[in-house]
């Protein structure tokens, strides 16, 4: 997924100076971004109260949006680079193409893994027949230094495996290890992602790594997250410290975990590129005008993205900021 915005500001994140130690509870708003002709997202992160979470450094929720008489998600080519992009649904389905000539539909409970590496372009778009709702998460996890340049591939797992739990918890593991069941998907840092079911009624503990931090999106229902009641399209951290979790639910509720190890590298982010510099930016978003390096997305029925303007100022990685 594209970050849209015309006018998109850097955001410099990493580091390791706003990591809470300790357990917290931090609600973050959303703020609405147009994603195409008919889809609104929630974007959760980066945000004014927090950059990254972990590796992870982007997250939009969409939905669940009736597209039954809409286009649905359009998003046309456009470039990656520095980024893992993990597509998930709970509703609908989203055909992605890549300049690997990668060309998938991901459906719900499937994962859609992108390795951008130094340089990747795709599109992604809700197939011409599609069903009536569409519902998911769009997230980026930054790439360290010593993996950001490797080449770019794409990875679908429509199996992965899953925990249960007493109380009616159940959990699908999209990325990393949760209570010993490990994702196949391809990870270059310490993290962990899970999309978590609570039926009514679940009183329930999740063993947490105290060394994580954590974060936890709610998809659906009024999951209450260590004694914090959250409404869909909410994002509480969770700071680090923990080695286990307390969930409820009253009623059928789903949620999504993330959580890694606190990214220590200082990076920049500007619109679909994370480099180290002004000068990384600057030269991705040159290849990608002139339609060099990122390579060519086939099959799509309209134009790339456009490159948006820099800004004035010069792009510096000054670790994470709060």
């Amino acid at each position: 997924m594209s970050n849209l915005d015309v006018r998109p500001a850097a955001t410099v994140c990493g580091g390791r100076d706003d990591v809470t130690a300790q357990p917290v509870r931090e609600l973050l708003a959303a703020k609405q971004v147009p994603l195409g002709e008919s889809t609104m997202v929630r974007r959760l992160l980066p945000s004014l109260g927090r950059r990254m979470v972990g590796a992870w450094c982007f997250i939009d929720h969409y939905g669940p949006d009736d597209i039954a008489q809409e286009p649905g998600m359009q998003v046309p080519p456009h470039p990656h680079m520095g980024l893992q992009t993990v597509s998930w649904l709970h509703d609908g389905e989203v055909l992605h193409r890549d300049s690997v000539g990668s060309l998938r539909t991901v459906r719900p409970g499937e994962l859609g893994l992108m390795t951008s590496g130094r340089a990747i372009a795709h599109s992604e778009e809700s197939p011409r027949d599609h069903a009536r709702l569409l519902h998911g998460a769009q997230l980026w996890v930054a790439l360290p230094d010593g993996d950001r340049h490797i080449a770019p591939r794409w990875e679908h797992h429509a199996e992965l495996p899953r925990v249960t739990g007493g109380g009616g918890l159940r959990a699908t593991v999209i990325l990393g290890e949760l209570d010993g069941a490990a994702s196949p998907g391809t990870t270059f840092t310490p993290l962990m992602g899970a999309d978590i079911a609570l039926a009514a009624g679940t009183d329930a503990r999740l063993p947490v790594r105290p060394d994580f931090e954590y974060a936890a999106l709610t998809m659906s229902g009024e999951a209450e997250v260590d004694g914090v009641r959250l409404a869909p399209g909410s994002l509480l951290y969770l700071g680090c410290g923990r080695t286990e979790l307390p969930l409820r639910a009253d009623v059928d509720s789903a949620f999504m975990l993330l959580g890694g190890e606190p990214f220590e590298e200082k990076i920049v982010m500007w619109w679909n590129f994370i480099g180290r510099s002004h000068d990384e930016i600057t030269q991705a978003r040159e290849d990608w005008s002139a339609g060099t390096r990122f390579g060519t997305v086939h099959g799509y029925d309209g134009d790339p993205l456009p490159t948006p303007e820099l800004p004035p100022v010069p792009l510096k990685a000054r670790g994470r900021t709060r």
